[in-house]
């Protein structure tokens, strides 16, 4: 999470969706970085509005706007069954063996095995009441984000690339993608609403 105090700019880093490399590129820029731990760096949007945004506009007497990125629901999965194949990844947590549409069955479930237990961004993204994001971008235009804070930030901004998920198949069968649609009818809303 980074917040640009002046600027009155909060970002919120979804998980899988370049925060690494955002914060790279600005942590220098912002009043405020949050990138350890894990827990505090992907700070959902109902924890800032509860928490962390109430704090920051009684000290600066003003509103801030808060942004963040989504990735296409699919693809998102796709990121975090590559980056669990790292050789580093605990063993519980790694989808060493196994195969992505087992990976994406295994995150349909109601309880999730650890190696499927990586949230949603539609809960990561929507408030359970109240506020959610005032401006949320696709991250497969990321160019129309970087803009976005040039603007808002007044300098270029260059990404570098981090944190990179390793290559890797995320094909799925018919029918393994027609119950991600089914469960994840949060996900792919949300990100219908986002304008190309």
């Amino acid at each position: 999470m980074l917040v640009f105090f002046e600027q009155r700019l909060a970002f919120l880093a979804t998980p899988k969706t370049g925060s690494t490399a955002i914060a790279a590129a600005l942590e220098s820029l912002a009043a405020v970085s949050i990138q350890r731990p894990p827990l505090l760096k992907h700070t959902t949007v109902h924890r800032y509005r509860r928490f962390i945004g109430p704090f920051l506009e009684a000290a600066s007497k003003d509103s801030f706007t808060v942004v963040a990125l989504m990735r296409e629901p699919t693809d998102w999965l796709g990121s975090w069954y590559r980056f669990r194949q790292r050789e580093e990844t605990d063993a519980g947590k790694s989808t060493r063996g196994i195969s992505f549409d087992d990976f994406v069955r295994a995150w349909c479930q109601d309880q999730r095995p650890d190696f499927a237990d990586v949230g949603s961004q539609a809960k990561f993204l929507r408030p359970r009441q109240g506020e959610g994001v005032d401006r949320l971008f696709r991250y497969e235009e990321i160019g129309t984000f970087v803009h976005f804070l040039e603007e808002r930030l007044g300098c270029e901004i260059l990404l570098p690339r981090l944190n990179v998920s390793p290559p890797g198949a995320t094909e799925l069968s018919a029918g393994t993608a027609a119950l991600l649609r089914d469960f994840a009818t949060e996900d792919f809303a949300l990100y219908q609403t986002l304008a190309p």
